[in-house]
């Protein structure tokens, strides 16, 4: 896994507006049903599909169509899953770092289920070969990240890449923005390392022991999140938009309505490669929220999780409906 020579990140810079993502790919196998089924029943679908996912990849993907230069290191296997993910990878212009892996390895797969009625989801995810990334892999790419302007990464791949990749990035002085998602036990010091961290209300809850079910809740977890190190939590809220929240500021950025809600399952991810981009191009906080949360009012409206990701003109002409200014240039 060759990195490139680090290159500037200064305004215009051929750096200036890239993004590296470390994460896993999978291929969504989504099912449409009315309901779950219960344990030991079957029941009919009304639909199924298969597509690329992984928290990592579709941030991926949400930040390349919303502008930004994204570079992607994962681990995946030498199959028709492994082929499915370089073929989407290629077509949005993601840089991939993929280290070699011997064949017998699988590429991970989700389970997802999507009711009918609501959009709603319930996910399984199995990495496969994307379990075995580890801080080698991310010193591999370490030309990258000292190249970008926003590190992100989650917790779908083993905790030690994940903290590597976020030192890394503040050794580089590069914004990090941390998706602990799925949420699950790390050492606290890691959120030291953390410009921006943004959890959904149940991530927010397992982390800090609060449960969000309000705005004042999400403002009293993010407290939590902050005397633990972080410099801004960002809790996503779903339909009542997402909470930025520092030691100067709170600040509720209300979601955007753009449609019937097909299904939510790329929502989170959209919101964070958008928020990634938005970043990577120069903009403030609060407007690289309002733009994450467009990107996600768009994603939901559409089926699939990476493919329902939108491009940057889609975005801009949703903020400018909206009477948001425009920060794209």
């Amino acid at each position: 896994m060759n990195a490139p020579a680090t290159q500037p990140r200064g305004p215009g810079g051929p750096g200036a507006s890239r993004v590296v993502i470390l994460g896993i790919y999978v291929t969504d196998l989504t099912f449409r049903a009315s309901r779950m089924p219960l344990l030991g029943e079957t029941i009919a679908g009304t639909a199924f599909k298969m597509g690329p996912g992984g928290k990592g990849s579709n941030q991926a993907v949400a930040a390349a169509r919303a502008g930004a230069d994204v570079v992607f290191c994962t681990r995946i296997g030498n199959d028709a899953f492994g082929a499915i993910a370089r073929s989407t990878w290629a077509a949005e212009g993601i840089t991939a770092r993929v280290p070699a892996v011997a064949d017998g390895v699988s590429t991970g797969a989700a389970h997802i289920f999507v009711d009918d009625a609501t959009g709603q989801n319930a996910i399984i995810v199995a990495a496969g070969a994307a379990e075995q990334l580890c801080a080698a892999d991310v010193d591999a790419i370490e030309a990258d990240i000292a190249a970008a302007r926003v590190f992100v990464t989650q917790l779908e791949q083993p905790v030690a890449a994940a903290r590597r990749g976020l030192e890394l990035a503040r050794r580089h002085g590069v914004t990090t923005v941390f998706n602990p998602a799925p949420a699950m036990p790390f050492d606290d010091d890691v959120y030291a390392l953390c410009d921006y961290i943004t959890p959904n209300e149940t991530e927010a809850a397992t982390l800090t022991g609060i449960a969000v079910q309000s705005v004042e809740d999400a403002r009293r977890a993010a407290d939590v999140l902050l005397a633990k190190g972080v410099s801004t939590a960002i809790i996503t809220l779903g339909e009542k938009g997402a909470l930025l929240h520092s030691a100067t500021q709170s600040l509720l950025i209300p979601a955007f309505q753009c449609g019937r809600v097909v299904e939510t399952a790329g929502a989170g991810d959209g919101f964070t490669g958008g928020f990634a981009a938005a970043l990577a191009r120069g903009e403030d906080a609060v407007s690289a929220v309002r733009f994450g949360c467009a990107l996600a009012g768009i994603s939901v409206t559409r089926p699939g999780t990476a493919p329902s990701m939108p491009t940057l003109d889609e975005v801009t002409r949703v903020l400018q409906q909206a009477g948001e200014p425009s920060h794209v240039h």
